[in-house]
């Protein structure tokens, strides 16, 4: 798998950061095992390291797009959700997706504002 893509994990526009979908793939582009737990834990440890790359943190998101291979992984995907965001997390959808790059089972997109401090 080439971790070459012709877009950047994130972008940021002034106080607008847009985070591109992220996988649950190691730095290396290979799926973690362990199935969607796994996966959607390391997803969103991608998109941690996505915000941190263009100075924000998940404190600074305001939505999520969760896209899921199997709906019914939507209950594990809000175990991690609850995990990873503080009160109040952002606003979020799920939705149901054929098929993911490299076969994945989730992948998470993220829409962020960086607040002046």
């Amino acid at each position: 798998m080439s971790n070459e893509h012709p877009y950047p994990p994130a972008f940021r526009s002034g106080d607008l950061v847009t985070v591109s979908g992220r996988l649950g793939v190691t730095g290396t582009g290979e799926l973690v095992a362990g199935g969607f737990e796994a996966e959607c834990a390391q997803a969103f440890a991608n998109l941690d390291a996505a915000l941190r790359s263009v100075g924000a943190n998940r404190a600074d998101v305001v939505k999520v797009v969760a896209y899921l291979t199997d709906i019914a992984d939507r209950d594990g995907l809000n175990r991690v959700y609850e995990q990873f965001f503080a009160e109040p997390r952002p606003a979020r959808s799920c939705v149901g997706a054929a098929s993911l790059p490299y076969g994945g089972v989730v992948e998470v997109e993220a829409l962020a504002r960086v607040r002046d401090v």
